[in-house]
């Protein structure tokens, strides 16, 4: 079922007309636009919205008329509507755009070396922007600052300076006086998921002494340091996904002997799993989107995924998993889907922007099954593509005879990779 918006839009205007003095009811549509080219098209690919925490607003860099910008989507109407934001000239395809719990928008442009930030909202007419300084950091040496995702407290926003030997973690929105250094993390880090639902603990994946590692970063504490994932000594152990209410995290890890998928529950000594349903040889699978509000049934969480066969040749397939299943659920993906973007409501329903020619700003909700149902009215399941069948449950784990059992429940660190069974 989707939700697309409704009432039909004015013509797009030529680009010159993409200054703030644009008129009015083209700043504002709440509209299907026939012209609007649909996700991926036009000069570069189109990247895909960033969506809040709470799913009020979603932004993107949007194009019209071969001009790049950004773009606010409103969520918690009746129908989601979009917003353009344009500024005094069109942007550059690399600008990055990050939505605010207040409904502006955050862009991250790049200038001479100079990082700069500012919050667009709409006006009428025209578009307002509020400068908030910048960060001189150079990209050079495989060296680069780039947003982190939308933090559970919206009204902020963070970026990671990630160079060669250190990290740095900015807030670039809601400070006092614009740009502030929080922490300097010794080592190389990426990645970027919030543990907790005030902004004080981050998971980064570290890239030291040769090996990347989970840590988590206390920004209440000056950046202080805490190993959070350490499967083996000898692996790397990245986190994708966690959820704060239940404890699962979603890891990618070459423990097993190679580099799959698993989960555990933070703050448990239980092993990290990797099941084999998850293990799809040719093929990527990347898990976006996980489900919140359950408190205490982490097996239970709907798990969100997109699956590449590699060749580059067909669209992503849209997977639902839940870690007390053995198999993967096959979801119907809407046309236009923007592939691994959405969110996961706590009914367990998973919530998908798309754009196509008639439809410029829509968000489909498709249910992932409940355990020991197949997908309901807006999926359609099947087993997991080329799983061989139900697994051995001695094959769900990989074994590892140099396992260390966790000594003190210190969250994922030194997690074994021995037991059975899916639960806890």
């Amino acid at each position: 079922m989707t939700a697309p918006v409704a009432a039909p839009s004015p013509p797009a205007p030529p680009p010159t007309s993409l200054p703030g003095g644009a008129p009015s009811a083209w700043i504002r549509t709440r509209v299907k636009a026939a012209a609007r080219p649909g996700p991926g098209t036009g000069t570069a690919p189109a990247a895909p919205p960033a969506i809040t925490a709470d799913g009020t607003y979603a932004a993107r860099l949007a194009q019209r008329g071969g001009c790049w910008f950004p773009e606010r989507w409103t969520l918690d109407s009746a129908e989601p509507y979009a917003v353009p934001l344009p500024a005094h000239q069109p942007e550059e395809p690399g600008t990055r755009v990050l939505p605010m719990a207040d409904g502006r928008v955050l862009v991250h442009r790049r200038a001479a070396g100079r990082h700069l930030f500012s919050l667009l909202y709409p006006t009428d007419p025209g578009t307002g922007e509020v400068p908030l300084g910048g960060v001189e950091f150079a990209e050079d040496a495989g060296a680069e600052l780039t947003l982190l995702p939308p933090a559970p407290h919206g009204a902020y926003a963070y970026a990671l300076a990630a160079g060669a030997r250190s990290t740095a973690v900015w807030l670039v929105a809601g400070g006092s006086f614009g740009p502030e250094h929080l922490a300097e993390i010794p080592g190389r880090c990426t990645g970027g998921v919030w543990l907790d639902r005030a902004n004080r603990i981050l998971a980064l994946d570290r890239a030291l002494d040769g090996r990347t590692k989970t840590v988590a970063v206390d920004l209440e504490r000056g950046g202080e340091v805490t190993p959070l994932l350490q499967i083996t000594a000898d692996s790397d152990d990245r986190l994708l996904l966690a959820d704060a209410d239940s404890g699962l995290v979603v890891v990618r890890s070459d423990a097993p002997g190679e580099t799959r998928l698993g989960w555990g529950v933070l703050g448990s000594t239980r092993p990290v799993r990797f099941p084999e349903c998850l293990h799809l040889p040719g093929r990527a699978v990347t898990p976006f989107a996980i489900q919140p509000g359950q408190a205490l049934l982490p097996e239970s969480c709907a798990v969100a995924l997109r699956v590449d066969d590699g060749s580059g040749a067909f669209a992503p397939w849209l997977y639902g998993w839940r870690p007390t299943e053995r198999r993967l659920h096959q979801l119907r993906a809407p046309e236009g889907w923007f592939p691994g973007a959405g969110r996961c409501t706590p009914e367990g329903v998973l919530e998908l922007p798309y754009v196509t020619g008639s439809v410029p700003c829509g968000m489909a909700r498709v249910e992932v099954p409940a355990p020991g149902r197949g997908a309901g009215p807006a999926g359609a399941e099947r087993d997991t593509p080329d799983a061989g069948g139900a697994p051995d449950p001695s094959a769900e784990v990989a074994a590892a005879a140099s396992a260390v059992r966790a000594r003190r429940p210190v969250p994922l660190q030194q997690a074994p990779l021995g037991g059975r069974g899916t639960a806890g």
